[in-house]
């Protein structure tokens, strides 16, 4: 119950860091639950983000794209087209998370840069009223451009450390295919 409640700012903290999906296209979203590695759910067409077996994706009402383990989506990632430029590095992401987690304790487990990714994970645990600190939980945030857009990338809450992991594998690894006829 606790957890729940002192969790919600991380929820609130990966729309405030991904501020949405404008340009997303549900329509070009689809499910491969069941298929292997190699393939991907497109946020658009020629957009690939691979999956780990098993998993599926769906393009949630808030237009952003979910995937996770079937029934509980874990990775989040929204589509800011034509924003490339702007990507974020892994210092800002994780400027980022410190202020707007505050009240949390955190841990910094991975921060990784490139020319085309910036990632944070994280493990942060909620401070308690009486001093002390509620029960930890991993997470992560993450940019990737591709061409010239940015897709924002967040673990959502209740992923497992495997989970967050997973997540942030399918982040780096985004793409855009070639036209299909």
């Amino acid at each position: 119950m606790t957890s729940w409640k002192h969790m919600a700012p991380a929820s609130l903290l990966a729309l405030t860091l991904l501020g949405g999906c404008k340009g997303c296209d549900p329509e070009g979203a689809a499910s491969n639950a069941g298929e292997g590695k190699d393939r991907g759910s497109s946020l658009r067409s020629g957009v690939k983000v691979p999956l780990p077996d098993g998993w599926s994706a769906q393009v949630a009402p808030d237009e952003s794209f979910q995937a996770g383990p079937p029934g509980r989506p874990v990775l989040r990632v929204d589509l800011k087209r034509g924003d490339g430029e702007q990507m974020p590095s892994a210092d800002t992401l994780a400027d980022r998370v410190r202020d707007e987690l505050k009240d949390f304790e955190l841990s910094f487990d991975q921060e990784e840069s490139s020319d085309r990714y910036a990632l944070v994970r994280i493990t942060l645990a909620p401070r308690l009223e009486d001093g002390g600190v509620g029960p930890e939980a991993p997470g992560f945030f993450g940019a990737r451009r591709v061409d010239g857009d940015l897709f924002l990338c967040a673990s959502l809450p209740g992923a497992s450390p495997e989970e967050v992991r997973l997540a942030t594998e399918a982040c780096r690894a985004i793409s855009v295919q070639g036209a299909l006829p």
